[in-house]
């Protein structure tokens, strides 16, 4: 910048009071300011000259109550609610009535499953997203409407298959369940797949496969090979992992992928005489 654009910045800047430079040391204003103040009213006449008591101390904030924090009790209490739950619907209305997980109190709606569970085939997912928390059934925003499409391309629709998920509430903002949540929900989902006894399990998505087949390999490894979920009593079922539908919609050129697990599990509803 050359003198005379130099000369009219200043000029500008103290024609807006801005007359001295900045120091060095941060400097409080506001002190500043109330010690100008408490000079201006002691100079004027017949102000008083003793001394303000001194102010009382702030009294300290009181402190917010914290979010309780589940823990691995929660884990043991949902193992026993679950395990004394004779039917689905004793099941569902002690899901309802379970307060151990923190993801119930930012959910509108638990979300227990929709479907025949007279069916032979049961689909699990990991979590309800947003449509799915206000209506209060699993697999109905837009990865429910391709997995409707699905069903349909190998003869299925949800009054010959039955739909539910690992986790019951939606997790806030759509995040993804923290291991203990998983763990607190895990003893639900297992006892409702064993009040289901579907003769297909299909787990769709990384989440639901790695859970329910007890495994750390990805899905993309998993998938399309059949494997065993073993219920807590010992009923084993043949298990087909698969891609969640929400992964097809970001990745749809995998739905080649799907496509061939979706014949594999006709196939195998064929030869259950299903």
């Amino acid at each position: 910048m050359d003198s005379a654009g130099l000369r009219e910045l200043l000029t500008f800047y103290a024609d807006a009071g801005v007359d001295e430079p900045l120091s060095e040391t941060p400097a409080n204003r506001f002190e500043e300011t109330r010690i100008e103040a408490e000079r201006r009213k002691e100079s004027r006449p017949g102000a008083d000259r003793t001394p303000a008591p001194a102010a009382k101390a702030q009294a300290s904030p009181r402190a917010a109550p914290s979010a309780v924090v589940p823990d691995d009790a929660q884990a043991a209490r949902a193992r026993e609610i679950a395990r004394g739950a004779e039917t689905l619907e004793a099941l569902r209305e002690q899901l309802t009535a379970f307060d151990g997980c923190n993801l119930k109190t930012t959910a509108k709606n638990t979300v227990f499953a929709d479907g025949n569970p007279a069916a032979p085939v049961m689909f699990v997912g990991e979590a309800p997203g947003r449509d799915e928390d206000i209506q209060g059934l699993p697999f109905v925003g837009r990865s429910g409407q391709l997995l409707d499409r699905m069903l349909t391309a190998i003869g299925l629709d949800r009054s010959s298959a039955y739909i539910s998920n690992v986790i019951p509430w939606r997790p806030p903002g759509n995040r993804d369940p923290s291991p203990l949540e998983t763990e607190i929900c895990r003893p639900f989902i297992e006892r409702h797949i064993e009040l289901v006894a579907p003769k297909v399990l299909v787990t769709l998505g990384n989440p639901s496969t790695k859970l329910l087949l007890n495994t750390q390999t990805g899905i993309m490894r998993m998938r399309g090979n059949w494997a065993v979920h073993r219920t807590p009593s010992g009923l084993e079922i043949p298990t087909m992992p698969t891609l969640h539908p929400a992964y097809l919609l970001r990745n749809p050129a995998h739905k080649k992928l799907a496509w061939r697990d979706f014949l594999a599990i006709k196939l195998k509803l064929e030869g259950l005489g299903d």
